[in-house]
């Protein structure tokens, strides 16, 4: 539903002035020559603003306006430069016939007049400054990076097809925000406010979510800062954040209420469960439908597949029975569709007690180069189970892997529990329960067209740099291979050794660790086996020793990345990532593998205090840390994972505040999203 944006009535008046200045027609002075007036040049309104600020600001306002790139370097916006982004509340019109519209010229205007004000106007606002001062701060850690889908070239059928899957994605983005407690706060929120709207927008929530803020009481975009409460659980439980999660896996029907397809219903101890099918028929229906319509439009016999798995999702979003879809899904490749579709519940990060499935739909298209990797890994993959179980030892014993290896995917759009306000997924392997998931028949997916545009690359050398000294940073490289390597051995890893359904004495991971322990423990095991895995390669020939060193070099900073996060939610939870990452470089720096020289200037010349890899002692720190945290998962040892985060994540062995304060010098990346067809 479209919505009108908000706007202070000082800022529209402040606006419609500068655009009276700006917007108007270029006339040459009277006393100009005619030859000299030719002569000169069209003066270009739209130079007032850096490209990044530019884009900041329209997200205060928002505005689904981004620029993209400054092509003609004139430090000015022009039309070809221009994109109208998604999953706003209004949609833009900003170009026609190859020119600015009056729409643009009000929004410039408003961009402009935000640009070094206060954060919160001078008058006004005064029991509500200390909150709408922290949202902005909040919106402006974040470094808006677009996500463009150039699918202009797709068939008439194609194009029919897209267009209806984004329909469906905008139902899962309803859905998501229902099943999240998301949807009954939205009216809260100051209707002349428009700061704290894009917040909400953004965020999937009123809570601020960036570093500096996210600890903040005060940082909400509605006063008061009210506490979603996802509609999956009974909203009075969930006044103690901290406990009731563990209440519920001591019950004797623990198992029944944390099926992860269903939602828990009814108070105190008379708890039952509905399926999603039910509690949310009418989303769940209307998604139905449009796969329905989706699959009815593919008429192209190379697509059979495709065809395939939208007839059965469509049924899965009727009967909440999955298993035949992900069968469906399973059987699609990078061999039989142009085209990457998921929409279904699948992880469970999004809730405190990481129990239940989110909805969520990746669109993609397929990236050929993802059959370069599969011919290369393909031939070892059952060498790589083997290997792991040998090194984690009994009680895991091998078993036979046919998982598809990695396809490559280029985003077109992420809705729902895909779509997140700080960066974004960039590997997955689904499902996460049934046949398809325990006989190892899953697809993993690394995304390529992530993290890959001039803004990010530059940014993260920069980061690398005033972390790593030279030495270390001369394995540093701004190709995407090592980090996509990583991606793929990791998503790869979950296939591999104990994974989520393997059970210890007729127990699942999640029954014995508790959904987040679970999931960091089994994060952790897949980022530690892609580490392992490296020296697997290198033997094999794969890769060169440099590349390794490579590949190495990128994991370590990419662990930086999550730790700079912090290692916990504002509600208590565990950050899985964060917690795996620090868990991974103290162990590293404990082992000797790596060292923090306080001493040792930083590869940039400028900071004081740096890390250093000892490349030699690597492999053997990375495979001893794969025999603990591999036991771990074998034996199911609750007390040795919990031992191991409150060793690393909560001592002091890893010096989270340098890299804190390092890398969030500069914003982090917030994804948005156009599809131009």
């Amino acid at each position: 539903m479209q919505r009108a944006i908000a706007t202070s009535g000082a800022l529209l008046g402040l606006a419609l002035a500068l655009c009276t200045a700006a917007c108007g027609e270029d006339k040459a002075p009277a006393a100009e020559p005619k030859r000299i007036a030719r002569a000169q040049p069209k003066a270009n309104a739209y130079g007032k603003i850096e490209r990044l600020r530019f884009n900041q600001l329209a997200v205060r306002l928002n505005l689904p306006l981004y620029w993209v790139r400054d092509a003609n370097e004139n430090k000015a916006i022009d039309p070809a430069e221009v994109a109208a982004l998604r999953f706003y509340p209004t949609q833009g019109e900003w170009v026609a016939n190859g020119a600015f519209t009056k729409e643009f010229a009000k929004a410039y205007a408003a961009i402009a007049a935000l640009d070094g004000a206060p954060p919160v106007p001078a008058e006004g606002f005064a029991e509500d400054r200390a909150r709408r001062r922290a949202v902005v701060e909040d919106l402006d850690q974040g470094r808006p990076t677009l996500v463009l889908a150039d699918l202009k070239a797709l068939s008439d059928e194609d194009k029919k097809l897209l267009a209806v899957l984004l329909d469906a994605g905008d139902v899962i983005d309803a859905l998501f925000a229902r099943t999240a407690g998301i949807s009954v706060l939205a009216e809260e929120i100051p209707a002349d406010d428009v700061t704290s709207q894009s917040l909400f927008r953004r965020n999937w929530g009123p809570r601020c979510v960036f570093p500096k803020t996210e600890k903040n009481p005060a940082c909400s975009a509605i006063p008061g800062a009210p506490k979603p409460k996802v509609d999956v659980y009974p909203a009075g439980m969930q006044d103690d954040q901290g406990e009731f999660c563990k209440a519920l896996e001591k019950r004797k029907d623990a198992k029944e209420l944390l099926s992860p397809f269903t939602v828990v219903r009814g108070e105190g101890e008379k708890l039952s469960t509905q399926p999603y099918s039910e509690a949310y028929k009418d989303e769940m229906g209307a998604i139905a439908a449009k796969l329905d319509e989706a699959a009815a439009l593919v008429a192209d016999p190379g697509e059979a597949a495709l065809k395939t798995y939208l007839f059965a999702a469509a049924q899965a979003f009727r009967d909440n029975f999955w298993e035949p879809a992900d069968e469906a899904w399973a059987r699609m490749s990078s061999t039989n569709s142009k085209w990457y579709l998921r929409i279904a519940p699948d992880e469970t990060y999004w809730e405190p007690c990481n129990q239940k499935a989110g909805f969520h739909m990746t669109l993609a298209r397929i990236n050929p180069d993802s059959l370069a990797w599969q011919g290369k890994l393909q031939p070892i993959q059952q060498e790589m189970e083997d290997r792991l179980a040998a090194r984690i030892g009994a009680p895991y014993e091998a078993r036979s892997v046919t998982f598809h290896l990695p396809d490559f995917i280029d985003i077109v759009v992420n809705c729902g529990d895909d779509r997140e306000p700080m960066g974004a997924t960039i590997g997955q392997s689904l499902p996460n329960w049934g046949p398809v998931a325990n006989e190892s028949r899953g697809r993993t997916v690394a995304m390529t067209n992530l993290y890959t545009d001039p803004d990010s690359l530059a940014t993260r050398r920069a980061q690398a740099s005033s972390l790593l000294v030279a030495d270390t940073m001369a394995a540093y490289t701004d190709d995407d291979e090592p980090g996509l390597l990583n991606t793929i051995l990791h998503e790869a890893a979950h296939n591999l050794g104990p994974s989520h359904e393997y059970k210890v004495k007729g127990k699942t991971d999640q029954e014995i660790f508790g959904g987040p322990l679970a999931t960091l423990v089994e994060e952790l095991k897949a980022q530690s086996s892609a580490l392992w895995y490296v020296s697997l390669l290198v033997e094999k020939g794969i890769l060169t020793p440099e590349q390794a060193r490579q590949t190495y070099t990128d994991a370590f900073f990419w662990s930086f990345g999550h730790i700079s996060r912090g290692m916990y939610t504002d509600t208590g939870q565990r950050k899985p990532y964060s917690q795996l990452a620090a868990i991974q470089v103290g162990f590293l720096l404990d082992n000797g593998a790596a060292r923090f020289d306080p001493e040792a200037k930083a590869a940039n010349g400028e900071d004081k205090g740096a890390f250093v890899v000892d490349y030699d002692k690597l492999p053997a720190a990375i495979d001893e840390l794969m025999k603990i945290v591999g036991d771990i998962k074998a034996k199911g040892d609750r007390k040795a994972a919990e031992e191991l985060a409150a060793k690393y994540v909560d001592g002091g062995v890893v010096p989270m505040k340098v890299i804190a304060d390092r890398l969030l010098r500069f914003p982090k990346v917030n994804f948005v999203y156009a599809v131009e067809y």
